[in-house]
């Protein structure tokens, strides 16, 4: 079974004006301690993807895991580390048909039922959420809030990464519900270093 940092970084290529800026937070993120990162673009070509995860690669070598959101075959052609899929994406066994069994995957639940169907795949880990509200998904499921996280632990012994809403000021109680990580998007954006560097100091 794999071993997950308390902090899982995603960078939401739609928050940055350029490949730059991104790779900039990326590399400040890696400053501040994050060894797991995942990236996301929900909006861009294929070609933009692997470029820029490519990119992100080349700029933090092999001191972070580096996840492609959604697309099993672009995480191949980027030469990712592993893959993270939603509800509506490939299926996990699709994906390790594509990826193989070296690499990571992650899929992400919303509720218990896709949370059992998901523990019984070869998923490396598994994603719950949204913990809380949150705007970083033009659609968002309903917020499952701490006792989803909590009903989450009780369903599978993977390693769960919790999802949604979570900042510095709240990721202590999610991890204390029984998540394994954090995943964070918007408590990174400002000053990524710094506030890398404040989650790890806040979840010990």
């Amino acid at each position: 079974m794999i071993s997950l940092p308390r902090l899982y970084a995603i960078l939401d290529a739609s928050c940055f004006p350029d490949t730059a800026a991104l790779c900039l937070a990326a590399s400040e993120l890696a400053a501040g301690g994050v060894t797991l990162l995942q990236y996301r673009n929900k909006s861009g070509n294929a070609r933009q993807m692997v470029e820029q995860a490519r990119e992100l690669k080349r700029r933090l070598g092999n001191s972070v895991k580096l996840i492609m959101n959604d697309r099993a075959d672009l995480c191949l052609a980027a030469e990712s580390d592993g893959v993270h899929v939603g509800q509506d994406d490939l299926s996990p066994g699709g994906v390790r048909k594509v990826i193989g069994n070296a690499l990571w995957l992650g899929v992400s639940t919303h509720n218990p039922a896709q949370l059992i169907e998901a523990d019984a795949t070869t998923a490396n880990y598994l994603a719950i959420g949204p913990v809380f509200a949150t705007g970083s998904k033009a659609n968002p499921d309903p917020v499952i809030g701490l006792e989803g996280v909590r009903w989450a632990r009780g369903l599978t012994r993977k390693p769960l990464v919790a999802i949604g809403g979570i900042t510095r000021a709240n990721c202590h109680e999610v991890i204390a519900a029984g998540a394994d990580t954090v995943a964070v998007i918007s408590d990174l954006l400002l000053e990524p270093r710094k506030s890398a560097e404040e989650f790890f100091r806040i979840l010990g």
